[in-house]
């Protein structure tokens, strides 16, 4: 492994009640906070509930120092998704000034339910399906939304434009195979690997269309109903988002899966709808390829070396 110094996410910090009113006060002037505290999940923002006195709770999301520039993708991203049908925060105050904080931070409505992966545990399979199913068909809402360009998105859209998806899948391939070795990777697994990409880049030609991609769409980023029936409420996390094609949205949203989920894997198909691509279950797998090399390299790059031999093995098995 290199000796580079890993990435630090998650800004460890305490935001005072005094600190928040300062915050809520640039939004509406006579709310009153009553209490800050900081909710589970996620591995880069830090994301706070603050209570208000005679008002709706609301989310303030901090940004780490190293990327205080997903302030504003999160703000763009959102802004496509008016109109979309899917429950989504509204952003209240966005701000860069780092007067109140020294920090980027977003302070948004808070949307109504609870987490779904801490209610996955007590649900019954029949229940798993109809609510993946439910999250298949908003991820189709999300998917619907067309961009101009191919590529990931910044603060102010598409940061380095491609032309068509094999373009940038062909980019993003070789820049993380790039990554991989660089970070103590074997080479002789990248050229495999390289090699594997080669002989299946045609199935990256069957998506004309940059479509947007939420690209981290799980249970930990998406709010269910609290009790009884789950129904899904909101979907949050926009920080990942890419102009894409949406079968890597789905590869994405399956990578987690083993063999005993299949009611969400089946659900979250049955709700997205039809998939009407030739080769669309291989054009997954190759997706799944590259969701492994990618997560690879970021554990490489945040310190978490202990996960990279599994991921090695897994990436092993699919050249």
């Amino acid at each position: 492994m290199t000796g580079d110094t890993p990435l630090r996410l998650k800004p460890r910090l305490t935001i005072s009640v005094d600190q928040a009113q300062s915050i809520i006060r640039r939004m509406s002037p006579r709310a009153s906070v009553r209490g800050v505290t900081e909710l589970h999940g996620g591995e880069i923002s830090t994301v706070l509930e603050l209570t208000l006195a005679d008002a709706p709770a609301c989310i303030l999301k901090v940004y780490p120092e190293s990327l205080q520039w997903k302030m504003a993708k999160e703000v763009y991203v959102l802004g496509l998704l008016r109109g979309v049908g899917a429950a989504i925060p509204k952003i209240l105050l966005a701000d860069d000034t780092r007067t109140a904080i020294d920090l980027n931070y977003l302070l948004m409505t808070r949307l109504d339910g609870t987490v779904l992966g801490r209610r996955e545990a007590t649900l019954s399979e029949t229940q798993l399906f109809a609510v993946y199913a439910e999250m298949g068909a908003a991820l189709r809402r999300i998917n619907d939304v067309t961009l101009d360009s191919f590529g990931y998105i910044g603060p102010n859209g598409v940061w380095t434009a491609h032309p068509s998806n094999h373009a940038y899948m062909s980019a993003q391939f070789e820049r993380k195979l790039t990554e991989f070795c660089t970070r103590g990777g074997d080479p002789a697994l990248a050229a495999r690997l390289r090699d594997s990409v080669t002989a299946r880049q045609h199935l990256f030609e069957a998506a004309s269309h940059p479509r947007l991609c939420h690209y981290d769409f799980h249970a930990g980023n998406v709010l269910v109903t609290p009790e009884d029936e789950p129904h899904l409420t909101g979907i949050v996390d926009f920080e990942n988002a890419t102009s894409g094609d949406p079968l890597m949205d789905i590869a994405k949203a399956l990578y987690y899966f083993t063999p005993k989920d299949a009611p969400k894997r089946d659900g979250l198909l049955a709700g997205y709808g039809t998939i009407a691509r030739p080769d669309w279950q291989q054009t997954l797998d190759l997706y799944r390829m590259y969701c492994t090399l990618e997560l690879w390299c970021w554990m490489a790059q945040i310190g978490k070396h202990e996960a990279l031999a599994d991921l090695t093995r897994e990436l092993a098995n699919t050249a």
